[in-house]
């Protein structure tokens, strides 16, 4: 079995790790409706504190559409992340084709009321055995 490809992106001394699957079952084809799910690890390499407030994805498909999704936290939470604290979330996206990709950022407030983002890697939304485009 192939081992399935993972991405990560170090930004701020915040490191994100994101592993993107296909989810055949709940996928139709036929009709259009690919959708891929993807694991996300948020790590707090840094010496500071601080609380993920919001995210910004941009996601887009081979057929050229591009959505971009932002709102509060992830997943309806607001973690707040000290040195060395981790933060893991699974969702899913919904497209069009068979191939894409998604990548944005996340913005973190630290202690000091300072704002900063944090990047989230592009990553590739694709079927298994399908090559890249």
């Amino acid at each position: 079995m192939p081992q399935r490809a993972f991405f990560y992106k170090e930004t701020n001394g915040f490191r994100v790790t994101v592993l993107p699957t296909y989810l055949v079952a709940e996928s139709d084809e036929r009709l259009g409706r690919y959708v891929f799910s993807y694991s996300v690890r948020i790590e707090n390499c840094s010496r500071i504190t601080a609380q993920l407030r919001s995210r910004d994805w941009i996601i887009t498909d081979s057929i050229g559409e591009e959505y971009r999704v932002s709102g509060d936290g992830v997943v309806g939470q607001q973690p707040v992340l000290h040195p060395s604290d981790v933060h893991e979330y699974r969702s899913f996206c919904v497209l069009k084709s068979g191939s894409g990709s998604m990548g944005g950022f996340y913005r973190f407030l630290d202690t000091d009321s300072n704002e900063f983002d944090v990047s989230i890697p592009v990553f590739a939304l694709t079927i298994p055995d399908t090559p890249l485009q």
